[in-house]
Parts: structure tokens; sequence; C-alpha cells
């Protein structure tokens, strides 16, 4: 059930009897570098340090000391992505860019330099953009959708499944949305693996960012001139069509958009998914034990490791106060999403379970919210779903304290989720039908004696009298009731 935006959490809790007194304008000097070794180590930390040192508004520094504020209360981000008039998301406004301080090497470019497309527009250019976009992405099959993410799910699996291990996220979190997406665009399989690398590549803003950004781009222009000659039942073709009349620039950056966003984010939530899938005993027994679906789940993940730790950005059209800070015109405010998740204000109950409660920052929100949301959770839903059908016996391979993360100034990476499970042979690539679709989804409904071997065999069996939970994972998918307990 979706509770009100203002209103997320399992409590309720007063804000502070008091705002922060005024502090001064904005300046470079002494400030926490976002792009600096403390965010790369622990970013949820030095976010609790600077709400504890500035309040809800804190001044950081970027790339070459650019100075920005980074948002870390949750009414504030949405105070911030909800009011355009007041903050901009053209960066154009931007007084570092018009004082000439962003250089054309500056690996902030990618993702803050102002292009010709919905998000970095307002009002009616914006309402034009926009619905090009959202009309465009509304044609997509919901269940071609899900087709193509069960379909690519079991080539992936296959290419593993004989081994008994495998490495979740490179060889199947990172992997997947991309193969999804390029399907949507109208790209050719093949070029999934290259934007692999050249997205992440640019979304961390390394020195080699641009030259990532110039073949993504080139890329989505040859898509682009393809579709323009011969016309699909794609993305890449249903924007070209649209009546808002997009120039071939526009459609370029619009493709970019979702390729980028849709695969930095889907890629997270998937992994950020897993992770809790294999190591979280609360998680594991709730999902097994009826008591949680596996979407209610994604939306918990959403609130505690949103995809995206910080979205930039926007910029003050004119001199405000926002959160206790003084904001000058031209000022740059980045949404600090998962600052805002965990805001003691809204959430003074960090342990309590969000399951279902949709209020979360994760896709930011007002009108620039993520318009490909619904999308990134069918993929990641469809890809958890699957693979747990094919793997029931899925386990982690490690102890969870050697788990690691990389940080980067806009999103927080799970680097490896080995995992372990028993060999089995790949699907076949037939189902026995002629007409049937390759890899076609496998039924749900599995005789009573079907249970997987592992349940009772192998290393990974449980005692008599416990039910594993991935047993009880297959009697809620078939509707009777669980029985016995789970780990």
């Amino acid at each position: 059930m979706t509770s009100h935006p203002d209103d997320p959490g399992a409590g309720t809790a007063d804000l502070p009897p008091t705002r922060c007194p005024v502090r001064p304008a904005l300046s470079g000097a002494g400030l926490v570098d976002l792009l600096g070794p403390e965010n790369e180590k622990d970013p949820m930390g030095l976010y609790e340090r600077l709400r504890a040192e500035h309040g809800p508004v804190a001044p950081i520094v970027l790339d070459g000391g650019i100075p920005a504020w980074l948002l870390l209360g949750y009414r504030e981000n949405l105070e911030v992505s909800r009011t355009p008039s007041r903050f901009s998301r053209d960066s154009r406004h931007w007084h570092a860019w018009k004082d000439g301080r962003i250089t054309a090497d500056s690996p902030l470019l990618p993702v803050v330099g102002w292009q010709p497309m919905c998000t970095f527009a307002d009002g009616d250019e914006h309402e034009r953009l926009r619905a090009a976009l959202t009309e465009s992405m509304g044609r997509l099959d919901r269940r071609g959708i899900r087709r193509h993410v069960t379909r690519f799910t079991h080539q992936l699996v296959n290419d593993f499944c004989a081994d008994g291990g495998a490495e979740l996220v490179t060889a199947f979190a990172q992997q997947l949305p991309m193969l999804v997406l390029t399907q949507l665009l109208g790209m050719p399989d093949e070029y999934g693996p290259r934007l692999v690398e050249a997205t992440r590549d640019l979304m961390k803003g390394t020195e080699t960012a641009l030259r990532s950004d110039a073949y993504v781009t080139d890329a989505l222009q040859g898509l682009v001139d393809r579709k323009r000659a011969d016309p699909g039942e794609d993305l890449a073709s249903w924007l070209l069509a649209h009546p808002s009349g997009l120039t071939e620039e526009e459609v370029v950056q619009h493709l970019r958009l979702v390729l980028l966003t849709g695969n930095e984010t889907t890629t997270n939530l998937m992994a950020n998914t897993l992770r809790m899938v294999l190591t979280d005993p609360r998680f594991r027994a709730s999902l097994a034990g009826g008591h949680m679906t596996l979407p209610d789940a994604i939306e918990h993940v959403l609130w505690n490791e949103p995809p995206l730790t910080v979205v930039p950005g926007r910029w003050a059209t004119g001199d405000t106060e926002l959160g206790g800070q003084r904001i000058k015109a031209g000022d740059m405010l980045l949404l600090g999403l998962a600052a805002g998740n965990v805001d003691p204000a809204i959430r003074p109950d960090i342990a309590a379970p969000m399951y279902g409660n949709r209020s979360h920052l994760a896709f930011s929100g007002g009108p620039h919210e993520c318009p490909g949301q619904d999308i990134g959770r069918a993929i990641t839903d469809t890809a958890i779903d699957t693979l747990l059908l094919r793997l029931p016996d899925l386990r982690l391979a490690v102890d969870e304290s050697e788990l690691t993360w990389l940080s980067s100034w806009i999103s927080r990476h799970l680097v490896a989720l080995p995992a372990e499970f028993m060999p089995r042979r790949p699907e076949s690539e037939s189902t026995g039908d002629p007409s049937a679709t390759l890899f076609a989804p496998r039924p749900r409904r599995l005789p009573e004696d079907e249970v997987p071997e592992a349940a009772t065999k192998g290393p990974g069996a449980t005692a008599p009298g416990r039910v594993p939970w991935w047993v009880a994972l297959w009697r809620w998918l078939l509707g009777r009731p669980p029985s016995g307990s789970a780990p």
C-alpha cells in the first residue's frame, strides 16, 4: 500500500523545534569533496556527519573545487524537486558555468552539462519533451519486456548453471538490464557488453568519462540514422515519429538518457536486492514465509539502498533560503536521495520495515520524477524471480563481511556477489513445440513431488523438521500455505 509522500515512516516524528541559524553563503574553502576518498569509502557515514554539522542542507565541493549544496533532508529534497520555479533543472543557470569554471574536459560534463532533453528543461519545453518520452515509453508492451527479461535471464543462467557457482554482479546484474534496454531501443544484442562498460565509466566521472560518453552518443546516432530509414516497433522509431516534433539531436539525447539511467539504476537495484535475498535472514524468512512479495521487498531496498545515492542537479533561479542555508542565484543543489531516505525526521526507527511503501526518494519527485521507474521494477522483479526459479538453492559463497562496495559521487556499487548452488544442466533451447519462443518462460505450477533436489541433498540441505526457505518459496508461488519454519 502506498503511503502519502510526506508520511513515509512506520511512526511519526516532528521536525526539530527550531531551524538552524542561517549560515554564510556557499564557498569552496575547506568543504568536503564529494568526489573524494571519504565519500568513496563510506558515503552514508559522510552524509550523517554532514547532517550533524550542517543540518538538512550541507555545503560540499565537486571536481575542481566547484561548490554545491547537498540536500540531506527528506522534506528539503521534496521541496526542491517540486518547485522548478525556484530550483530550475536548466544547468545554464549555474554561475560556475557562466563564469567559465567548468572546463571542457571536466568529468562532470556528461552528467550536468546542458543538453536538449527534458531533464534540462522546465515549463512548456519540458512538457513537450517529456510528453514525447513518456508517451513513447508508454507504447512498450509490459508483457514483451518481461519476455525479454525472462529470455535473457535464461541465457545468462545457462552460461554458469553447470559450474555450481557464479559471481552475480558481473555475470548477471551488470549484463541483464543493458541486454533488455538495447532491445527496447531497437539495437542489436552485440551492442550490450561495450555499452555496459561505457555507461558505467561516464557515470563515475572518471578521466575517461568524456570518451565513454562520445562512444555512447555515436552508437545512438547510428541507431537513429538506421531507424529513420527503416523504422520498427521500438523506442527510437517512436521518438522519431512523435507529434512533438523532436529534432534528431533531441531523439539521440533522450535515448541516451534512457540508456544511462535505466542501466545504472536497474543494475544497482538488482544487485542490492539479490544481496538482501542471500544475506538478510529476516528478509529471506519473510519472503519465503509468504508475508512479503518480491515487489514489496524491492520497495524496501529502494528505501535503504537507492540505486542512485545523489542526483544532480538543480540550480537556484534567485536568492532564497532552504534548510537554514542562504542559497544564492545560480548555486547548484544535489538531491541527496540516499540521505533523505534515512532522514531521522521522517524515519525515527530505521529498522522498521518499509515493504510496499513507495514514498521513498529513489526515483526523485516532482515534474522530473523518473518516467521509467516501473520498467526498472519490472526488470528487477522478473529477473530475480526467474533466477530463483532456475536456481532455488542459490546461496552466498563467502561470508557477508567479505562483500565490498565501490562508491562514486552519485552511486554506490556492490563490487561482487559470489554465489553457489547445485550444478544443473542448461535449459534446452527447444520446448518441444516448433513454434515456441526460444528460452520461453518456465511454467510456475509444478507437480507436488517436483521439489528442488538441493532441498534434501548436498551441503545446503536443511535438518529434518526444518523447511528451507527455497522450498517455502516454491509453495508460496504455488499458492499453498508454508509448513514448518524457515531459517
